[in-house]
């Protein structure tokens, strides 16, 4: 069902009547203004409906194993039947620590049909980060793969309402598939530390119990909380975003709006699932909304296996790709790439992090596809903005406001700042959370009262509607007074052919206040720091050239692929 073009909120201007909203002008064709919220009221719909319209197609593969919707729709049924059963009431917290196995979107599922608000957590996490979570969430429950069960037995007693917890093996739900089942058992004996947990449950064993009753009915509404998805793990203290299955469908329904238009009939897409599901680029743009296309979906475990990536896509074509920066220009750059099938592949979309031209230009080469960035945050669903879906090229941008999204660009006074001149991100849309979990004070600090949530990222607005992100407020460096932007000289930096990965952060001096400091993983051992300089003064002003370069093996990344500036920072010698 495609949305129709009814306003997210009364009095908002429609089409044709938006001098607030200059990027309608440059919509694609059959793309609304806005979206009607009410065809797509909860995730739980989306489910059902998916279900009932998909069911013989393919839904997802895992180590070569193949679910119908049909049948993952049996699994999520007895997920949702067995966790009432075992006393979980409507609005209570479930906790997923796992990477992206079968077993994770049935859960996912199981826990959003009944009503049950879902905490995605990083399966990297050490025992305080994950005891932090749980405690701050309240999660009654946690469905944790059993390799990094033991860090749930380091972090048991700072506990303090978790009940019980749930084993998941990598091979649960794969049935009796040899190969598959092997593999994973494989994958797992390699990797499982000892644990001890009390009243721990076999997940096969949950969904066993559960297939004998149909789950008693629930009503979902939209307003219900599908989501504490927490943030600030890359730059701060970690805060549950409460996102409302309003928030999450409405998101859906804005990715729906812009790209269904440009999806080919009733081609059945194949969409690989590299980026962790816990991760909200992932859990909407890969898993939610392949769901509401009927898509089938290659879950990939361990998506830093690049070799094991390519040979999965030289198998079973992808028709859609979803990474981040790293990941493509991994990709690109791997010796074997040229084996990956791209002949059906229609469609690229990064986020997650800023793409640099470079590799946009490396993936084009070996894919024949550009890739289209978008831009998002977990407290907005995420997704904000993306390009058009015809562009030939890299364009430097985020592309445009997506349906039913207002934007407004501040200075430090909460003033709007002229047209091209950057400033403070703001977003007011139905895809904006709720707020910060228990956090009244952060709430008030980032959501204006006329509904506008500060991003904290700092962007421009092009003539033509287009936005541009320039960085992250708090990552911005001042160099004798003067700003400099790590994403600019990183992107600078990036295009020099011994350079394969490169980061840049600000670091204290005593005459300048900061200096640009350039971390760089080599694609050339042979290249120097003298030649790096003289590559970045052709290319920036002479106060963003880095004043220290250090060459590394390897950039701190996330499981997401997003480098980690803050783990870059350290108390840096002061230059007379």
């Amino acid at each position: 069902m495609s949305p129709s073009h009814g306003s997210f909120a009364a009095g908002e201007p429609s089409q044709g009547q938006s001098p607030d909203r200059p990027w309608l002008a440059r919509y694609p064709a059959g793309v609304p203004a806005d979206i009607d919220p009410s065809t797509l009221p909860t995730l739980a719909a989306l489910f059902e409906d998916s279900v009932a319209r998909f069911a013989d197609r393919p839904a997802l593969r895992s180590f070569g194993v193949t679910l119908t919707y049909a049948e993952f729709g049996r699994q999520v049924r007895s997920i949702t039947s067995e966790l009432q059963r075992m006393g979980m009431n409507k609005g209570d917290r479930l906790a997923i620590m796992m990477p992206n196995v079968m077993a994770y979107p049935a859960i996912l599922f199981g826990a959003l049909c009944g009503g049950f608000t879902v905490v995605n957590i990083n399966p990297l996490y050490s025992p305080r980060e994950l005891a932090h979570q749980l405690n701050d969430s309240g999660a009654r429950m946690i469905f944790i793969l059993d390799m990094f069960a033991h860090t749930l037995d380091k972090a048991l007693m700072d506990l303090t309402a978790l009940e019980r917890a749930v084993i998941v093996r990598p091979g649960d739900l794969l049935g009796a598939k040899g190969i598959a089942v092997n593999f994973a058992s494989r994958w797992l004996k390699k990797t499982v530390k000892p644990y001890s947990l009390p009243m721990t449950h076999r997940f096969t064993s949950l969904v066993d119990w559960g297939a004998r009753r149909d789950p008693d009915p629930v009503q979902v509404s939209p307003e219900d909380v599908a989501f504490l998805q927490y943030t600030g793990g890359t730059t701060g203290v970690s805060r549950g975003a409460v996102l409302t299955h309003a928030n999450v469908a409405a998101n859906v329904l804005q990715a729906e709006a812009w790209l269904r238009p440009s999806l080919a009939g009733n081609l059945q897409h194949v969409m690989y699932t590299a980026l962790p599901l816990y991760h909200i680029f992932a859990l909407t743009v890969c898993c939610l909304f392949m769901f509401r296309i009927g898509a089938m979906q290659v879950l990939v475990a361990n998506p830093r296996d690049v070799g094991e990536l390519v040979d999965t896509m030289k198998s079973t074509p992808p028709t859609i790709l979803v990474f981040v920066n790293t990941l493509f220009g991994a990709l690109a750059r791997h010796p074997r790439i040229g084996d990956a099938d791209f002949s059906k592949l229609s469609l690229c979309i990064a986020g997650g992090m800023a793409m640099q031209e470079s590799v946009a230009r490396a993936w084009k080469k070996v894919s024949g596809k550009p890739v289209v960035e978008g831009y998002g945050l977990s407290e907005t669903s995420p997704l904000v903005s993306v390009n058009r879906l015809d562009i030939e090229e890299f364009t430097g941008t985020v592309g445009y406001p997506s349906p039913s999204t207002y934007i407004r660009i501040v200075d430090d006074n909460g003033s709007p700042v002229p047209p091209g001149e950057p400033g403070e991100l703001c977003v007011k849309g139905p895809q904006v959370m709720r707020g910060y979990w228990n956090a009244p004070e952060q709430n008030e600090r980032s959501i204006t009262p006329d509904g506008y949530f500060r991003t904290g990222d700092i962007a421009t607005l092009d003539s033509d509607g287009a936005l541009r992100i320039v960085d992250r407020l708090k990552d911005m460096i001042i160099v004798s007074g003067l700003k400099v932007f790590p994403n600019e000289v990183e992107d600078a930096l990036a295009a020099h052919p011994g350079v394969r990965e490169v980061a840049v952060i600000g670091e204290p001096h005593d005459r300048l206040g900061e200096q640009v400091a350039a971390f760089i993983a080599r694609a050339d051992e042979a290249l120097t720091e003298d030649d790096v300089r003289a590559f970045a003064r052709d290319r920036l002003a002479a106060f963003k050239v880095p004043h220290r370069i250090e060459f590394v093996d390897e950039l701190p990344k996330s499981t997401v692929g997003k480098i980690l500036r803050r783990e870059l920072r350290a108390p840096a010698s002061k230059d007379a």
